[in-house]
């Protein structure tokens, strides 16, 4: 099997078609595109979200918190802690461990959230650092009942730019090989790009006016356009002159042949608004200096997922596969 985590495919066939909803208090089922689950408490809703950082080694502390909590930032909720998984070989010195806490600790203290708990083991079962983090937040009732159908033209903005992530984490990992490429400053540029993996911010502000969010992460901006489709069971077109790529992630993705595209983003939330709200919601955002765009709309037909370059070519937006990152790290 590839690197990665499985493809949606993959997912269906191996983990959904095995599992079944047993208890009511829970509103709904794993699914492509829904992160969270969600926990009827009556007038609230807890919802729970889990994810693994596998794919770095440095700053993995600060990635695990992020994108937990990004997760429950799609629902519009304030993430409240985290329960943590490390795992570590034997390699592994007491440091190591102390500044993935840290780094941890300085991340939840941004986010004003707690570490609750968790498990740390010393096992030759992995030959790096696994950190795997589960976040935790309540909403209220009446915030998950008015959820919106996603209608045909509503439009898909999305914060940021693309390859955020996966840059940095190159940036990190690949230093010293990409001195051929970049100046100091770009590098330390591509490295900075990790403070801005969270998308708590925007997600918060987001929470009365979207008609539904989603975070970029794995398969990049194409793998996520191509989950929101999939779970709106609607056609998505996206322009992608509109597709913000900075010079330097795009230098690093020249450099390894590599798609930004498809490169993991934590850190670009994809955000789904009706046009009567646009302008709003994007004057909030831009305010509070979140550098947000439009970037297309949904259409009918769930089989059409185009993106559309300047001279009007269309190419089709398909069902994401391994992440670009495992080509370089």
């Amino acid at each position: 099997m590839n690197i990665g985590k499985l493809t949606a495919s993959q997912l269906e066939e191996i983990i959904f078609k095995n599992i079944k909803k047993k208890r009511k208090e829970f509103l709904n089922t794993p699914g492509i595109g829904d992160d969270c689950a969600a926990i009827d408490l009556g007038d609230k809703i807890c919802y729970i979200s889990s994810d693994p950082i596998t794919g770095a080694v440095n700053k993995i502390g600060k990635l695990a918190v992020n994108i937990t909590c990004n997760d429950l930032a799609t629902t519009g909720t304030e993430p409240l802690g985290i329960m943590v998984t490390i795992l570590a070989p034997p390699t592994t010195t007491t440091d190591d461990l102390k500044k993935i806490i840290i780094d941890m600790e300085t991340e939840c203290q941004l986010l004003n959230i707690d570490i609750l708990g968790g498990h740390t083991e010393i096992t030759d079962a992995v030959n790096k650092i696994i950190v795997s983090v589960t976040g935790i937040g309540f909403g209220t009732k009446e915030h998950y009942e008015r959820k919106n159908k996603v209608d045909i033209d509503d439009l898909i903005l999305l914060t940021k730019g693309v390859a955020i992530e996966g840059t940095a984490i190159i940036a990190y990992e690949k230093e010293v090989e990409l001195t051929s490429v970049l100046t100091k400053d770009e590098l330390n540029f591509a490295k900075s790009m990790m403070d801005m993996t969270s998308v708590v911010k925007e997600g918060l502000l987001s929470k009365k006016l979207n008609k539904g969010m989603h975070d970029v992460t794995e398969g990049g901006i194409l793998g996520a356009l191509w989950e929101i489709s999939e779970l709106t069971k609607l056609g998505v077109t996206v322009f992608s002159n509109k597709l913000n790529i900075h010079s330097v992630s795009s230098k690093i993705c020249n450099f390894y042949n590599i798609d930004p595209l498809k490169l993991i983003s934590s850190g670009s939330m994809i955000i789904i608004v009706s046009p009567k709200n646009k302008k709003n919601l994007m004057e909030i955002l831009n305010s509070h200096k979140i550098p947000t765009v439009e970037i297309g709309r949904f259409t009918p037909n769930l089989e059409d997922k185009f993106i559309i370059d300047l001279e009007g070519n269309k190419d089709i937006i398909l069902e994401p596969l391994s992440d670009e990152l495992y080509k370089v790290i």
